[in-house]
């Protein structure tokens, strides 16, 4: 397109500052908040009234913020379970999975402590919670090296593996704590038993302990990316498996080790919801609930572009999106689902909005 002898181009970027990905981002949300205006008023509310009560109730509120932080803590480490496959190149799409099959090793270290039967409450935490966390990390970490192991050694399609992993734990979840189950609530209300007090999660301010994993496991892995070794050779896998070969790298390592520590961050994203949140402290009769919401730590991740510290206000928005649209949606008498289709939209816009992180429009003085 040609104005005012100036050539509109289409170029792909070379580079990508920042501040510039950042803005791209804020642009993105912007257009997609307008966007579901439309679906506001066309439900009878003001866009601005809602948008007020969404942000108020899940970032200003006191019992709105720290459910907020309880999804926002659990989105991040979906995230990173996304995110370290991602630099080398490979998607992890089993979260979900692996977060099911961490939750049930942790529940089956109190299981085996006789956590189920009445008069457990003496259970020693300082025995059990490192116990139940270092069971939900291997749990998921042997989950993601099924994929991993399979990628690595004869190319198996590593999205296919973990989406049939996905259905395969959600089925086992569902034996395990439903009628018969063993974990099954003595209620029989098909969920499972519940964590004795003596041994929930420990909470710092009255959120969950485990916003230490999220806020650390962003510090440590992006300074494995970017100051260690083993950080180039998955960086350099990701570029380029057959130069990285060329380069000395073994591909088969690299692609079980990214999908065996995913994996196991994707297994305590399972212990944080199940058996660190209060209010919750049991595999709920919605666990695939929590299971599709692990999806979106692919959209973070993407957002992020692979970033482990830039996911984590990502995280918390669509975190406090997800908790504040749950809350208007019955403040001012919406339709079911009013949060699902906000991070719908969101989603659907952000990864949209990529396109911008590849390719800038320029003018050009025409010839």
């Amino acid at each position: 397109m040609t104005v005012a002898g100036y050539e509109m181009k289409l170029e792909r970027r070379v580079t990508l500052a920042g501040w510039q990905a950042a803005l791209i981002a804020l642009l993105a949300i912007g257009v997609a908040l307008a966007a579901f205006s439309v679906l506001f008023i066309l439900a009878g509310a003001s866009p601005l009234t809602a948008y007020r009560e969404i942000f108020r109730y899940a970032f200003f509120n006191r019992y709105g913020s720290l459910l907020t932080l309880n999804r926002f803590i659990f989105l991040a480490l979906a995230t990173f379970a996304f995110v370290i496959p991602f630099r080398a190149g490979l998607w992890n799409i089993g979260m979900t999975g692996q977060m099911y099959v961490g939750a049930l090793a942790a529940f089956g270290v109190l299981y085996a402590f006789g956590g189920k039967q009445p008069g457990s409450a003496n259970l020693n935490p300082y025995v059990v919670i490192p116990l139940m966390v270092i069971a939900a990390a291997v749990g998921g970490a042997i989950t993601g090296a099924v994929a991993g192991f399979l990628k690595g050694k004869w190319d198996v399609n590593e999205i296919v593996v973990t989406m049939m992993l996905n259905f395969m734990a959600f089925w086992l979840v569902s034996h395990m704590i439903k009628e018969g189950g063993p974990f099954m609530n003595p209620g029989g209300r098909g969920e499972s038993f519940e964590v004795p007090p003596s041994v929930r999660g420990p909470l710092i301010g009255n959120v969950p302990f485990t916003i230490v994993f999220a806020l650390g496991l962003a510090l440590l892995l992006e300074w494995l990316f970017a100051k260690t070794k083993l950080g180039y050779q998955i960086r350099a896998y990701g570029h380029s498996p057959k130069a990285a070969r060329y380069a000395g790298i073994v591909p088969e390592r690299i692609s079980i080790l990214v999908f065996v520590v995913g994996g196991a961050i994707a297994g305590l994203a399972g212990y944080h919801y199940f058996a660190a949140v209060p209010g919750v402290y049991k595999i709920s009769r919605d666990y695939a609930y929590f299971g599709d919401l692990a999806f979106y730590g692919i959209i973070c991740g993407l957002i992020a572009r692979g970033n482990a510290i830039a996911a984590l206000p990502v995280a918390l928005l669509f975190g406090g999106l997800s908790i504040g649209g749950r809350f208007v949606q019955g403040k001012l008498g919406l339709g079911f689902g009013i949060d699902y289709a906000l991070l719908g939209v969101l989603m659907i816009t952000l990864v949209a909005f990529q396109f911008f992180y590849r390719y800038r429009f320029a003018w050009n003085r025409s010839e």
